[in-house]
């Protein structure tokens, strides 16, 4: 079927409202929403989890399973219904026309079908073109996508591609029939923040080459910022504000989205003369959704007898781009009124030196042919040399990117693995070659982990209760029973749980207060250290605030050392004392949090600063988009890890990037960095992060 010339709007929602029926009853998912999409634009759909963007994207390609059914309002793709058509019309505008590119690239690949295969049979099923100028389009679009040796791309298996390289070949096979509409579900969750940024701008590039239109939905304000050129703020099911980038981020008219803003990590918060304000209460459930303004109960500006006394529709912003909000009082809020400020802390100063690593090494050995144990082995080198110390009550960010060597270092730290070579003191008492399994209890009290998933941390057959409690049998604190019960009820107060959750199910329970209880867990031993590995990236941004906070407060109130193993540097900007980089198991720089985000610094951390989406407008930042993936560490790169990416090689003379390992240089007290630049050449290094003046 020949696409047909339109030159209207390409998607029109018009009050759509998508319910889910289970035995028991409707469950509305999307109430009363509209959105339009013009030929060429990028639209942005933001929201918290289970906020229904996407149920609105599922309704758009009509596949909401059995019990989804669309109960009101309607969906128009170049001004024809979707839902009057047949399932054969469907099916020659799904992947041709509107195409969707998922959150997990594998679950969209075929694991047993070479790439070239799976890209070629979209126009050949769809187009009936032949074999040849499949190929051939296979091979421009795989080019285009900005992947390595396109041809050999195409004869490889998914497997054998890295995620950001399997996520590109996704949007290679999206874009192989050219679609009109282009429906991104979260893209780059799964990936690395420099990959992210490679994707984000290629999907730009493209956006403009093939003149496509995008519905992108995300929970990144930042992502959407640097990609759309409109967006639309959902909550609980219902579009609360909409409008332009400019006009939504800058002049927002809804308390749901100045509530968002202000649980963001944007730069200037600091955790202790500017701390991020955190939203009250939680997000309503499907079926117990407050009457009137879906965000009342937790919004500054309710009203009672208004604000919940009947529906609220969507109101146009006069003077702006079709700017609209769903709050009945935009006109009389002062949107400019001052913050008013957390609570403010002093800063601590840290204390004594309570870890200290010495050269640590951790080398795993691999067969050379894994799969049969056959031939030689090979030495995965997973951490190299780390050498640095912790002090009580602050706080060190570990940052790299997945491979670097992070998660390998915790491990040792926790006694899960032990180390090759070097030592680590924890009060100057060696237990880096001791396996948990031969630690005693109050060494295994002393350290403990705050996981990144709170879902699988917690023993679905056992009350929270229960759960704390028997770690503090385990630690031995208590004498009796109901010693450890009040000590339980107490670490709930510590993490603001309501006391009453003791006798809840884990399933019963958000992921936030999941975390909550995975670090009441933590702390149930009083822990000298806390190695906290991404404890919020699986969060909703207004409970990353909470998470974050909490995590700060009982710091200050136990001095506890803090660990905190992100690739998030906003939040590491916000909440570290000290930052270490990693790349490929070596640690390329280490400095305070002020030194490591000013120049000069490492051209890994020039570049990961760069990759981040901030969520303001008024930044403006240097555009550093490494090429090629992270090497393997089974055959890292010769002489320096980062050569193969760096854009800085050619000031150095002699090829010395790619023969010798740098030597670790100090530049100030206690910043040292990890490269062959000369001080001249760092001293000429630009700040990547500027804040426009006001």
């Amino acid at each position: 079927m020949a696409k047909w010339d339109y030159d209207g709007p390409i998607l029109e929602i018009d009050k759509l409202s998508i319910s889910f029926f289970t035995r028991l009853r409707e469950i509305p998912a999307v109430m009363d929403f509209s959105v339009t999409v013009q030929p060429g634009e990028a639209m942005g759909l933001v929201g918290e989890s289970g906020c229904g963007k996407s149920t609105v994207a599922l309704g758009v390609m009509q596949d909401l399973g059995v019990n989804g059914r669309i109960v009101g309002g309607s969906i128009k793709f170049k001004g024809r219904d979707l839902s009057e058509m047949s399932m054969e019309e469907l099916r020659d505008i799904r992947g041709s026309e509107i195409a969707m590119i998922y959150q997990e690239p594998m679950a969209s690949l075929n694991p047993a079908m070479k790439i070239g295969r799976q890209l070629m049979e979209v126009p050949i099923i769809h187009e009936g073109v032949g074999e040849k100028e499949a190929y051939e389009r296979a091979l421009e679009v795989v080019t285009d996508v900005k992947l390595p040796d396109p041809k050999r791309m195409l004869e490889s298996y998914p497997h054998q591609l890295s995620g950001g390289q399997q996520q590109r070949i996704v949007i290679a096979m999206a874009l192989m029939s050219k679609p009109s509409l282009l429906i991104l579900d979260e893209p780059t969750t799964a990936l690395d923040v420099t990959v992210e940024a490679a994707v984000v701008e290629l999907v730009k590039d493209l956006g403009k080459k093939y003149g496509t239109s995008m519905l992108f939905i995300s929970h990144n304000l930042g992502l959407v910022l640097e990609t759309c050129d409109r967006l639309c703020v959902m909550y609980s099911g219902e579009a609360v504000e909409t409008g332009s980038i400019e006009d939504v981020f800058d002049k927002m008219r809804h308390p749901y989205t100045q509530a968002l803003f202000r649980s963001i990590p944007l730069p200037g918060a600091d955790k202790n003369s500017r701390p991020l304000v955190a939203i009250p209460g939680n997000f309503p459930l499907p079926h117990e959704r407050p009457p009137g303004c879906n965000f009342g109960p937790r919004c500054d500006y309710f009203e009672a007898g208004r604000c919940d006394a009947g529906d609220i529709k969507m109101a146009p912003v006069a003077g702006d781009d079709r700017h609209a909000t769903r709050c009945l009082k935009f006109e009389e809020i002062d949107w400019n009124a001052a913050i008013e400020a957390g609570d403010q802390h002093e800063k601590t100063e840290p204390g004594d030196v309570v870890l200290k690593m010495d050269n640590l090494k951790k080398y795993y050995e691999v067969a050379a042919n894994a799969l049969f144990g056959g031939g030689s082995t090979k030495v995965v080198k997973a951490n190299e040399t780390l050498s640095f110390e912790a002090r009580e009550s602050e706080t060190l960010a570990i940052v790299g990117e997945s491979g670097c060597g992070k998660s390998t270092f915790a491990k040792v730290l926790m006694g899960l693995e032990t180390a090759t070579d070097g030592e680590i003191l924890l009060d100057n008492q060696p237990i880096g070659d001791v396996p948990i399994e031969e630690r005693d209890t109050k060494t295994v009290s002393n350290v403990q982990m705050v996981f990144q998933n709170p879902f699988d941390t917690l023993n679905p057959s056992m009350t929270v209760g229960r759960q704390i409690v028997r770690a503090l049998e385990i630690f031995g604190v208590g004498e009796t029973e109901e010693d450890r019960r009040q000590r339980m009820l107490e670490l709930l107060d510590l993490v603001k749980l309501p006391r009453e959750f003791a006798e809840r199910m884990p399933r019963q329970l958000s992921g936030g207060q999941k975390q909550r209880v995975g670090i009441a867990r933590a702390f149930a031993g009083d822990a000298r250290i806390v190695v906290a590995d991404e404890p919020v990236s699986a969060l909703d941004v207004s409970v990353q605030a909470a998470v974050t906070d909490l995590l700060m407060e009982i710091q200050r109130e136990n001095k506890t050392t803090l660990l905190f193993i992100s690739h998030d540097l906003s939040i590491v900007r916000y909440l570290s004392d000290r930052v270490m980089v990693m790349y490929l198991g070596h640690v390329v720089e280490m400095g305070s949090t002020d030194q490591v985000f000013a120049p000069p610094y490492h051209p890994y951390t020039e570049a990961l600063l760069s990759a981040v989406p901030i969520a303001d407008t008024s930044v403006e930042k240097t555009h550093v988009v490494l090429e090629g993936d992270i090497p393997s560490a089974m055959n890292p790169p010769p002489g320096c890890p980062f050569q193969t990416r760096c854009r800085w090689k050619s000031e150095v003379a002699g090829g010395l990037c790619e023969t010798e390992v740098p030597p670790v240089r100090q530049l100030e007290s206690g910043h040292q960095i990890k490269c062959h630049l000369a001080d001249d050449i760092l001293a000429r290094m630009e700040p990547v992060i500027k804040v426009a003046a006001e």
